[in-house]
């Protein structure tokens, strides 16, 4: 049993880092490791929803149940969210691939590329929420894997005060790269119509400005679409890092200030229905 939880850890692990390496393409070889990693981050994907089937389909029948915890329910929202968008990032992938799959032509190709980039933001934020909803499952993992024993009272300030830290830190990240701003993209991206798109799809290199009616350039995910292929700039013409760690670090950054928001939320949803038990059990007495 122990084993499973590790491998389940060690491949959040690997999809986590690897996911965040996808946001500038420049890192680790470009549009080819851009591909073909994004090829196994599908394998690995589905690998992962395959381990925890069981779950997905204990939590299905029961769905409506008012017996299942209003957290678990959450979690499962939360869970066919990151399903829905992570295949759709991969089905837009290889609709706009010029690598793996060069030959595959589909129409409103330049839709498919800047919704590619735009609902991989709101992934990130998905991805984040799933690791802050089993963050105690990693904690306990990693203590076993450390032998850590119960912590000194003495800890749980040095926890807090890191906890505000890596808010403050992933609060800088989505300011200096905009963040919100490329999230609130998702919603323009669907509110454009076929007739918005310039005809003859998205060739890699090219730059097309969307005529009058769409966004602009510069405009959340279409100033990334609009550069040259495996270019990567912030709304204010930063570049990113082209260094894989700070990559890492930055997005990781970013995604610690929704596993601590989703992390407290669980707990507060678990509170309440504790609290709900405790009355129904006085009243029945």
């Amino acid at each position: 049993m122990k084993k499973m939880m590790y491998v389940k850890l060690g491949l959040d692990i690997l999809m986590a880092v690897t996911f965040v390496l996808f946001f500038n393409k420049q890192v680790l070889g470009g549009l080819t490791f851009h591909e073909i990693a994004g090829l196994a981050i599908a394998v690995l994907f589905f690998t992962h929803v395959l381990l925890n089937w069981q779950w997905v389909k204990k939590v299905t029948i029961k769905l409506f149940d008012c017996k299942l915890p209003l957290a678990t329910k959450f979690g499962y929202f939360l869970n066919v969210m990151l399903l829905m968008t992570m295949t759709f990032i991969m089905i837009s992938g290889i609709f706009i691939s010029r690598v793996v799959f060069p030959n595959i032509n589909v129409g409103n190709e330049q839709w498919f590329k800047i919704s590619h980039i735009s609902i991989s933001f709101l992934a990130l934020i998905l991805v984040a929420a799933h690791v802050g909803l089993h963050w105690k499952w990693v904690i306990n993992v990693f203590k076993n894997i450390i032998n850590f024993k119960t912590p000194k009272p003495s800890l749980g300030f040095l926890a807090r005060v890191a906890t505000v830290a890596l808010l403050v830190f992933g609060g800088y990240q989505m300011y200096s790269t905009h963040f919100i701003r490329q999230v609130q993209g998702v919603a323009s991206v669907f509110n454009l119509s076929s007739s918005q798109m310039p005809e003859g799809g998205f060739k890699g290199g090219e730059r097309r400005n969307l005529p009058e009616g769409g966004l602009e350039e510069g405009d959340g995910p279409f100033e990334k679409a609009n550069l040259s292929e495996g270019e990567f700039r912030g709304a204010k013409g930063h570049f990113e890092s082209l260094n894989a760690l700070g990559v890492i670090v930055t997005y990781f950054g970013i995604m610690s200030v929704f596993i601590i928001i989703i992390y407290y939320i669980e707990k507060l949803i678990m509170s309440h229905t504790r609290k709900n038990k405790k009355q129904t059990v006085v009243k029945a007495i």
